[in-house]
């Protein structure tokens, strides 16, 4: 950072640190231990797809290098908002390989050139009682949050404070509550 940049108060935003991920797998033992939630195989990388044939090429890539294996095929939708997700499913009791395909995701990408493009990766959980929740991961931040939605698009806050306060010492957090963003309909979840 410059001095002109400290002088007129701007600040970097963190880089991202894709190895961050790998924490999902030491969070997963103690999320379980602490509140039940148990890893349901399924988790997803979210994108903005880029025109032309360069990005095709490295998405059509990624497809093939998760499907590679004899689990189930990825899967590739658009939401609402023109954001592309990726779905990648391993078996519940395999969260290392999924976390692993995630990673792979993120990281081909970023590879690519098309780091800027991606927005979050997200890791699917389910409750004692069936509820949903998922761990997040900012790209463009570095971070992780909790997202536990309820039927009609309403949140559990209560249960997210409370996931951050089970696993905070395993994943580093979202510090500012106002990023925390819901990722509606979101596959893997």
């Amino acid at each position: 950072m410059g001095f002109l940049d400290t002088l007129l108060g701007r600040s970097k935003p963190a880089k991202p640190d894709l190895d961050q991920i790998f924490g999902l797998s030491t969070a997963a033992v103690t999320l379980e231990a602490a509140t039940g939630f148990t890893p349901t195989g399924l988790g997803s990388v979210c994108f903005r797809a880029a025109e032309g044939g360069a990005f095709a090429r490295l998405q059509t890539d990624v497809q093939e290098l998760l499907d590679a294996d004899e689990g189930p095929k990825v899967q590739i939708s658009t939401d609402g908002y023109g954001y592309t997700w990726l779905l990648a499913e391993q078996r519940p009791d395999q969260l290392p390989d999924l976390v692993t395909d995630l990673h792979a995701v993120n990281a081909t990408l970023e590879a690519g050139g098309f780091g800027p493009h991606l927005l979050c990766s997200l890791v699917g959980f389910r409750g004692p009682d069936g509820r949903p929740l998922a761990l997040v991961y900012l790209y463009k931040r570095g971070t992780f949050y909790p997202f536990a939605p309820l039927p009609g698009d309403k949140r559990d806050n209560a249960l997210e404070l409370q996931v951050r306060g089970a696993i905070g010492a395993d994943l580093r957090f979202e510090q500012d509550l106002g990023r925390w963003f819901p990722v509606w309909g979101a596959p893997g979840l």
